[in-house]
């Protein structure tokens, strides 16, 4: 995997996703099949900036207002190695990332030509480089179904103006899945929240999207409190971008499927 877009609505996540990846080896310890490690300063910066806010009870604020142009934007670089089976090699993933406000995203419905952030998001999300893009999706009441279809659909016209609608793959996600309404679907999303949630945004992409080029995913950085506790692992707080979260119990802190996503982009 060379470069991939991580985009969403406001308060999707994303960087408290991005925060929880940077962070992840540090958790998982020799146990775990991943091993993330962060490449350059910004990365390394956003993991100290987990350990001193997520694991400490404190919130981390989402992408601010300051954005004008994409070099605004922090670009991250991981390194992702994912252990291999019996007698099968380790497999690497590159993982190039920039985190785009909310905003951004959602303005595609209304965006004008003059739009200068519009454009430049549209032509670094949609580049020949680019492989595909971690799509967050947040809330699961049907109401949000009509605006996320009209915004999927605009999306994957601005695809196909690119001639990327058949050579991108999407990587759709369900985020913040340690909510007790949502926890139990987690282990089919399509199905089971999309399906029943979303149907109309289920519709759209499945419309246009080549089934091999569409993945479904729910993931949770937070995660819930325990196996036999499935109480989210998070409080509510505010931060300076409006409500933020903070994990609950840093001890038992157990993110679930970060990087499944990544590696079914990685394929």
């Amino acid at each position: 995997m060379g470069n991939i877009c991580i985009i969403g609505p406001r308060a999707s996540g994303k960087t408290t996703y991005l925060a929880g990846l940077s962070y992840y080896s540090d958790y998982g310890g020799s146990n775990s099949k991943y091993t993330v490690s962060p490449l350059n300063d910004e990365s390394r910066e956003l993991k100290q900036q987990a350990k001193d806010t997520i694991l400490n009870g404190l919130s981390l604020d989402g992408t601010g207002n300051y954005v004008h142009t994409v070099d605004d934007l922090i670009y991250y670089s991981f390194k992702i190695e994912v252990k291999g089976g019996l007698f099968q090699p380790k497999s690497v993933i590159l993982l190039n990332v920039r985190d785009y406000p909310g905003e951004v995203f959602e303005n595609i419905l209304y965006a004008s030509g003059a739009d200068n952030i519009h454009e430049e998001f549209i032509n670094e999300c949609l580049i020949s480089d680019v492989d595909g893009c971690l799509l967050l999706f947040t809330e699961w009441e049907s109401s949000k179904d009509d605006f996320y279809s009209q915004l999927m659909s605009r999306f994957l016209e601005i695809m196909d103006e690119h001639s990327r609608l058949h050579n991108y793959r999407l990587a759709v996600v369900m985020s913040k899945c340690e909510r007790g309404e949502i926890w139990p679907g987690r282990i089919d999303p399509e199905t089971d929240l999309f399906g029943v949630y979303l149907k109309k945004t289920l519709k759209v992409l499945k419309q246009r999207i080549p089934k091999q080029n569409l993945g479904f995913f729910a993931l949770s950085t937070f995660g819930v409190l325990g196996r036999y506790d499935p109480r989210p692992n998070r409080d509510d707080a505010f931060g300076s971008g409006g409500r933020a979260s903070t994990l609950r119990a840093p001890d038992t802190w157990k993110p679930y499927n970060l990087i499944e996503p990544l590696c079914w982009l990685n394929k």
